[in-house]
């Protein structure tokens, strides 16, 4: 049985899923062999595994960085919200069933078993697993069937490591807090804890470090200093992104939409020296971007409206009439079309819907959800913004209930080449005749740095500056060299060796 970590946070956003991925690359390095463990995530941000299985982003960066293949049991329970407080259950990488939230915490006790079992295979096939908790640890109203936390925690047999963040203020109260409202048993399990995100002098800390280990009587392990390293974050839309544009930038403007999913999907412009990008949220317009992208949604309609009603949907038309290029995926690419159909209803009431109608496409919303990956290969002979690409090879994953028939006016994407590692041939993705308007369904197209790179050039040269080279070879690349970044941080500023200690004691 290997060794095991969890780390647990006094509320969302504190820094857990990266300091995982980092105590992940950390033990990778030291030649074990370690695993990333999260038993529920609440997020719209999802990947589909090579299985065809939906799981969590957070996960799949942190397997990254411990240099493993990102599996489903990773994070064998993921709740993605669907509004009205329901939710849809994944469970293992499939669709369990849509649950109110008091539905799903009276569901809890039958989904506890099969944790028990999952992380046992997980802690039989790895040296080490770092497990990540949800939210808050000390949610008291939600201690009862508890299998997020200290509930994992006792399920996994783990010792605990809390994690505050400096950055919002009050952490040495959101640490004593947290450790006053656990039971006595769950402060037995709690080793230590991490002050993360802090920008000031550390030697400033150093009386209320001491004042707050006499508290909670057990040792502050490290202070974290707030890094620029470009990892994924998965519960919010990143602020690291350049935002002032400077005349020779290609300026990209992305709709934030109520219920956006999948914004990972732009984390590679953030490689490009030359892209300055900007989400555009409730009561903000449009600019004047060289590429507006729609985003992936859980809910098309809802956000469809959303666009509609904001004005947003004729500043987009009028941006397309002055060739500016528009671009959607998945939601957003079902957006663009003439119509969207709900026969089942299975995003609400409503049967039939106008879509913005950039694209000669209608989408059907089916019963059962699309999850797989694929390899493609870019149309040859298309015009506009897209000329130039035909040949080049991409890949993605895709995640949606629709199918969308293109009509005669507009010419496929690309042809997929790969589904779930068996070669198929069939058209995805539609482009307008002018090339100027672009929808696909693949997440995880604009990763390959080729394709993503020479879409940029041939804005540039449309707007007249010359060619850029990208700064990085492969978006692959640049991130395991973030993460062995992040690894040096944390060697430099956490107790790497007492965390050792804490997991070597808890076996015995």
């Amino acid at each position: 049985m290997g060794k095991k970590i969890m780390l647990q946070g006094t509320a969302s956003n504190v820094g857990k899923s990266i300091l995982t991925a980092g105590l992940c690359r950390v033990f990778k390095q030291d030649g074990y062999s370690v695993a990333p463990f999260k038993s529920q995530n609440m997020a719209l941000n999802s990947f589909i595994t090579k299985e065809g299985l939906e799981m969590g982003r957070a996960q799949v960066f942190q397997a990254e960085a411990a240099g493993i293949e990102p599996i489903a049991d990773m994070n064998p329970i993921l709740l993605k919200p669907s509004g009205n407080h329901r939710c849809q259950v994944i469970v293992r990488g499939k669709v369990r069933e849509d649950m109110s939230s008091s539905d799903y915490h009276t569901y809890k006790p039958i989904l506890a078993k099969e944790l028990k079992d999952i992380f046992k295979s997980f802690s039989d096939k790895y040296d080490v697993v770092v497990m990540e908790g949800a939210g808050s640890t000390a949610e008291i109203n939600l201690r009862e069937h508890d299998i997020a936390n200290m509930g994992m925690a006792e399920i996994a047999d783990a010792p605990v490591i809390i994690v505050g963040d400096i950055d919002r203020g009050g952490v040495f109260a959101s640490l004593a807090g947290t450790m006053l409202l656990l039971s006595e048993e769950e402060r037995k399990r709690v080793r230590g804890v991490i002050i993360n995100k802090f920008r000031g002098r550390k030697e400033l800390l150093g009386e209320g470090i001491k004042m707050l280990e006499e508290i909670i009587k057990v040792p502050v392990l490290g202070v974290i200093p707030y890094s620029d390293i470009k990892i994924e974050d998965e519960d919010s839309v990143t602020t690291k992104f350049k935002t002032k544009m400077d005349k020779n930038d290609v300026h990209i403007e992305i709709i934030r939409t109520p219920h956006m999913s999948n914004f990972t999907d732009f984390n590679i412009f953030e490689t490009q020296e030359d892209v300055s990008i900007r989400y555009v949220g409730y009561g903000e317009s449009l600019g004047n971007p060289d590429i507006v992208i729609l985003p992936g949604s859980k809910s098309t309609i809802d956000d469809l409206k959303y666009i509609r009603e904001s004005g947003l949907e004729e500043q987009i038309r009028e941006l397309h009439k002055k060739g500016k290029l528009i671009f959607g995926i998945c939601g957003g690419y079902q957006m663009l079309g003439r119509k969207l159909k709900d026969p089942y209803h299975v995003e609400g009431d409503i049967e039939e819907f106008d879509g913005i109608g950039l694209l000669d496409t209608i989408t059907t919303f089916e019963k059962e959800k699309t999850t797989t990956q694929v390899n493609a290969i870019i149309s040859e002979k298309l015009n506009g913004y897209m000329s130039n690409l035909g040949g080049k090879k991409v890949k993605g994953y895709e995640i949606h209930m629709g199918i969308t028939d293109i009509g005669s006016s507009v010419n496929s994407l690309n042809t997929i080449t790969e589904k779930l590692d068996e070669q198929v041939n069939y058209e995805e993705g539609s482009v307008n005749q002018e090339g100027n308007v672009v929808g696909t369904y693949l997440h995880g197209i604009f990763d390959d740095v080729d394709f993503t790179r020479a879409l940029l050039n041939n804005i540039r040269e449309a707007k007249g500056l010359e060619k850029v080279k990208s700064s990085v070879a492969s978006f692959e690349e640049f991130k395991q060299k973030e993460y062995d970044r992040l690894a040096e941080v944390l060697r430099e500023h956490l107790d790497i060796e007492k965390i050792y200690e804490i997991m070597d004691e808890h076996e015995k």
